[in-house]
Order: C-alpha cells, then sequence, then structure tokens
C-alpha cells in the first residue's frame, strides 16, 4: 500500500475508484464502504483509493466542539490498509483547507492525479466550505470530471446505526461491549509508561500507568477487563499480557486529573518509557470511593476475580499471601514507580517470557510513520455519520 500525505501533485497519474472520508475508528460502516471500493476497484481493474484526513475537521473548524478520536493516525491509516486499500491519501485540513469551495475540492482531488472513475461515499456526504457540496452535487461534477458516484449507507449492529458518533457515545457511558462489537474490535487506547505517585505498590497493587495519546476517546470511569501489549514501531507486538485496569480519577485518593492504571495478572516487566496498547474489552463496575484503603483492597481482590473470570485467566495454582495481595485492580490507585514488581522491593527484569496468560501473537501489521479493522456489517438505509465528512460552516 502507498501513503501520501497532502501533496497530491506527487501521484502516479491512474484510473482509481475513491472514497472520501474522516473514517475515525474505521469501524463496521466504514469496513462495508471500504470493501465496496475495494471490490468496484478489481473489478474494474484499478487501484482502490481512500482519501483522509489528518485531524477531525472539527479540531479547526470549532475546537471546542471536536470530538475524541477513536483512533491515533496511525492506527487509522494501519486500517485502510488491512481493508485492501491500495492507496491511502492523508491530505492537511487547515484554516486554509476548510475554505476551500466544494468545486475546488473535488477538481483538485478526484480529477487530479487520482484519476477518480467512481467515488464510493457515505449518503450525507458533505465537502467544500460552507459544507455545500453533497452526494447530488458531486454527482453533477463527476459529469464533467470524469466519474461516477455511489452513495453508500450505513450499516447496523443490533438495532442501531453505526457510526463514530454513536461510539464515542457508547465509550462515554461506558458500554465497551456495543462500541466493540460496532468497531469490530475493542476499543483501543495507545500510550506509553509513565511513573506514578508509588501509591500502589504500597497496597501490594502494582500497576502500569498508562500516559494515552491526547485526544484519544476513553471509556466512563470505571473498573475494566483489558489487555496490554507493547507497541513497536510496526505495531503492537509480542506478548499478550491479561490485566485489570482502572480509569478515573483515583477518588479514594482525593486525585483529580484522569489516570489509566493497568494491573497486570501474574507477570512481571519493566515497561518504564514504553509505548504500550491497551484493548478495553468488558466493563468490571464503575468507580467509587472507599471509606478507607482497606475496603478499596478487599474490593480489588473482587475485581481482579471477575477479570479472571471475563479473561479467562485462572489464578496460578499456587500463590504465596504476597503474590495473593498483588493480583489487584488498580482502582482509585495511582499509578506504580515499581512497575509490576514484587511489593518486597523493586525488580526490573524483563520477563516478556514469563507468565503471560494470552499466547504470543505475530506482530500486527506495519503501519506508516503517521489511528484496526472491523467485518462489514448488513445495510440499512439511512445516511453516513455526520462526523464523517470533511466539513461543515
Amino acid at each position: 500500500m502507498t501513503v501520501v500525505t497532502d501533496r497530491l501533485h506527487h501521484v502516479d497519474v491512474a484510473p482509481s475508484v475513491v472514497t472520501i472520508g474522516v473514517f475515525d475508528g474505521v469501524h463496521r460502516g466504514h469496513r462495508a464502504l471500504l470493501d465496496r471500493v475495494r471490490d468496484e476497484a478489481r473489478t474494474r481493474g484499478m487501484r482502490a483509493v481512500a482519501v483522509t484526513f489528518d485531524r477531525h475537521p472539527m479540531a479547526v473548524l470549532d475546537p471546542a466542539e471536536r470530538p475524541p478520536a477513536l483512533q491515533t493516525l496511525d492506527d487509522k491509516v494501519a486500517s485502510l490498509e488491512a481493508s485492501g486499500i491500495d492507496h491511502v491519501h492523508v491530505l492537511t485540513f487547515d484554516r486554509t483547507a476548510s475554505r476551500e469551495p466544494a468545486v475546488g475540492f473535488a477538481t483538485r482531488v478526484l480529477g487530479g492525479p487520482l484519476a477518480a472513475r467512481h467515488v464510493v461515499v457515505g449518503t450525507n456526504f458533505r465537502f467544500g466550505h460552507g459544507a455545500v457540496g453533497d452526494v447530488a452535487l458531486l454527482e453533477r461534477l463527476g459529469a464533467d470530471l470524469g466519474f461516477t458516484v455511489e452513495g453508500f449507507d450505513l450499516v447496523d449492529v443490533g438495532q442501531e446505526a453505526v457510526s463514530s458518533s454513536r461510539i464515542r457515545d457508547a465509550l462515554a457511558r461506558g458500554d465497551v461491549a456495543w462500541a466493540a462489537e460496532a468497531l469490530g474490535r475493542p476499543h483501543r487506547l495507545s500510550g506509553s509508561v509513565v511513573r506514578g505517585d508509588g501509591r500502589g505498590r504500597t497496597i501490594g497493587v502494582p500497576t502500569a500507568n498508562v500516559s494515552v495519546v491526547p485526544g484519544l476517546a476513553l471509556p466512563a470511569a470505571g473498573v475494566y477487563a483489558t489487555r496490554v501489549r507493547r507497541r513497536g514501531p510496526d505495531g503492537p507486538t509480542g506478548p499478550v499480557w491479561d490485566a485489570v485496569t482502572n480509569i478515573g480519577t483515583r477518588p479514594t485518593f482525593d486525585g483529580r486529573d484522569v489516570t489509566v492504571e493497568a494491573h497486570l495478572l501474574d507477570v512481571e516487566v519493566d515497561l518504564y518509557d514504553q509505548e504500550v496498547v491497551v484493548d478495553v474489552l468488558e466493563r468490571l463496575r464503575d468507580e467509587r470511593r472507599f471509606d478507607d484503603v482497606d475496603a478499596l483492597v478487599t474490593q480489588i481482590h473482587d475485581d481482579i476475580a471477575a477479570g479472571r473470570a471475563v479473561l479467562g485467566h485462572p489464578a496460578p495454582e499456587q500463590a504465596d499471601e504476597t503474590q495473593d495481595a498483588d493480583v489487584a485492580d488498580v482502582a482509585d490507585v495511582a499509578g506504580d514507580p515499581d512497575l509490576l514488581a514484587r511489593p518486597d522491593g523493586p525488580d526490573t527484569t524483563d520477563t516478556t517470557d514469563g507468565p503471560a496468560h494470552e499466547p504470543e501473537l505475530p506482530d500486527e501489521p506495519a503501519s506508516p510513520p503517521l489511528f484496526r479493522d472491523a467485518p462489514a456489517g448488513r445495510r440499512r438505509p439511512g445516511a453516513d455519520a455526520p462526523d464523517d465528512r470533511p466539513g461543515r460552516p
């Protein structure tokens, strides 16, 4: 796959089947549309091209209303690649781009080197300054520029049509199960492991304090069953670790900032200053304040047992009392400066070949350094998500 950033004049001229959109999350609805683009391109013997943007248009048009992202840009490009798209073009969306007239945008992007012959977009796709361009205008422009246009409908998950905005709403209420079904995969957080205030270790709950990429959508505050993996230059790599993760402000300790703290089950590994991904599988409970630390620790044991059940991760057959105190969730607990160390002292030995419950997986497909995939769902009459368009007034 070829990735081109902004400079369309560097693209070889060749007939293409093209789609345009924000593609935040590359969810099941997007994947169905991308499948259509790929299949049509193969039928016509042309290349399949996806045009997207380096940021959500609202980040420029109204920054205060910018929605949180469902993926990093790297992950989005990797997801587009996994869908079978031949070329991805990432356009800069800045103030100048937001003022480009609809006719100018279509002429520059579709009538230039991409040499579009067929264009597939969501049925309420909007483009150009003031969002005046729609599918009908695109069809009229296509008659002059030499391409046909196909409006593509939403797909359903249960009784709800899939859109990026609906997935964000589900995450905001902690419904990670519906979000995963709509995405076609668990919601993924990406970030680096940083030092916390060390409170986790003092109560026998060592945690990885993950500084999540700014702007990524976080699930509602609570405790979650998760899986954690290192992230290398080409994407997630190495062992998969089962974990129970707290997302929230740690009210028992009067915390204010939102943190993401993952306790890895039955494994000791030094992850400081390393990039990781956290896949959020199931919500275990709301975050709440406890009267004292003892009550918190008691709840932590309950959380870890619930997490083991969800993840299919049995407790060790033999564990001493100290280890029992360590199999805990990070609910309301600050990050641990001796990440995943034993409570009787720091241990920074990297045991990547140690007792991670999940088998080691092959590295995920490489993504170009620049935010994964979803099965197609069934179609439904409707319109594409309002957040999947290049702009609005």
